[in-house]
Order: structure tokens, then sequence, then C-alpha cells
């Protein structure tokens, strides 16, 4: 009877995971249903697999979350299934893009973010064709309004599943926005600058899930604010497909 009673616990702590729950929620939720062991660790395969698989909604943040925690806390057989299920992540990674993002999407399920940033900005390189038109490694704002919508949505949309909504370059505008689009404000609340005096690079940044809200990745955060102000001015963020 116990372990019906249990079993009944986790099923309606699982159920109601994507209703109403706030990240802060979600992840203590998840939490208690990992340390449950076995039985609460299989329920959770047995949903994401439902959401993802099965019904083939659209990967959100929730998904990551419980990928995360069965990625790093379950136990090994566990951690077998989930990797048959999702041998290459949550992300289907279309034929249609630019560019193979499965580099990337390794490095983000590892929590390599420092890794992760550079090879971000290596593919938003490429993607602005800079190997074939110049001799640089950074961007300009020009450089900006020629990336395709769809191959952008899904770097954003990598770094946001990957780090419980904290990282990526829609959370990056949606803060900007929310103060007024105050760029002194902007790198205080994002990490980018301590007590007046911009980070130095990378020693000063914080390359964990513990860094600030919108705090990665970094876009020539020393090179002023017309390649970042480009990026938040970009069509994705307001085409329908993508939003």
């Amino acid at each position: 009877m116990k372990d019906l009673n249990c079993n009944s616990m986790i099923k309606q702590q699982i159920s109601s995971l994507d209703i109403g729950f706030d990240k802060i929620q979600q992840v203590k939720m998840i939490e208690q249903i990992i340390q449950s062991g076995q039985v609460g660790q299989e329920a959770l395969l047995s949903f994401l697999v439902d959401r993802c698989i099965i019904q083939k909604h659209n990967i959100e943040v929730l998904d990551g979350l419980i990928f995360e925690f069965l990625y790093f806390c379950s136990i090994d057989d566990i951690k077998k299934s989930l990797s048959s299920y999702f041998p290459f992540g949550l992300i289907d990674l279309k034929s249609s893009l630019k560019l193979n993002y499965q580099p990337l999407q390794d490095l983000l399920i590892n929590r390599n973010f420092q890794q992760a940033d550079k090879l971000t900005q290596s593919y938003l390189c490429s993607l602005a064709n800079l190997g074939q038109k110049y001799n640089r490694k950074w961007l300009y704002f020009t450089d900006i309004f020629s990336l395709p919508a769809e191959d952008l949505y899904i770097l954003d949309k990598l770094w946001r599943v990957y780090s419980r909504d904290k990282f990526g370059f829609s959370i990056q505008r949606k803060i900007w926005l929310s103060i007024n689009c105050n760029w002194e404000k902007f790198w205080v609340h994002i990490g980018w600058n301590k007590n007046g005096v911009p980070l130095r690079y990378p020693g000063e940044f914080i390359w964990n899930i513990n860094a600030p809200d919108g705090h990665l990745p970094l876009v020539n955060q020393l090179r002023g604010v017309q390649v970042i102000a480009a990026l938040f001015n970009h069509n994705v963020w307001s085409d329908d497909e993508f939003v």
C-alpha cells in the first residue's frame, strides 16, 4: 500500500510539472522525484519520451530540466535508456539548417559553457560568411542582418533549453527590453560589468549555471553596442514562425 501511494504521488507530481509552476518550483519537484529512486526516474523518463517523441511537441525548458537531471543524477540503467531515446539530445537539428550544430548541443548538454560560447561565435562568423569575405573572426553590426533566422533561432534554443532558460540571445533581449534598453543597466544586470568596470575575458566571466540570467553567450562584449543591438533587432524575434 505504501508503494502504491508513493507511485501515485510521483505520478501526480509529474503530471503537474507543466501546469502553472515557475522554473524554481519545477527544479525542486524534479529533484524530489529523482531522489525518490528508480521508480521516480523511470516515470520522469516516460514523461519526457511521451512529450518529445510520442506527442512530438515543441521542446521546452521543462524538457531540458528533466533531461538534465536524468543525464546527471539518475542511475546507470536510466541513463542508458535516456541515451537510447535521445542519442543526440533533445533538439532535432533539421537538414535545412546551414551548419551542423550537434557539437554545440553536445557541449551544452555537458555544461561546457566556455567552449560552447567560443563555438557559438564561430558559428555566427560562418553564417555571416566572414571566412569567404574577410580575414577576421568577429562580427560587425552589418553582418548581423545576413544571419539566417532559422539558424539563429536554433542557436538560441539550444542555449535556452540546456541552461534552464538562463542563457541565450532571446533571454538577453528580454532583459534589455525590460530595462528600457538601457545599456549601462543591462551590462550590470547580466554580469558583464562590475563596479563600473567591464569584466576581463575569459577569467572574470562565470562559466556555469550559477551565472546571472543572460550572462551567456558573449557577443562581441568588448566592441560596443552596435553588434548586440543589431542582434536584438534581428527579424527572428518578430517572426511568428519562430517565436
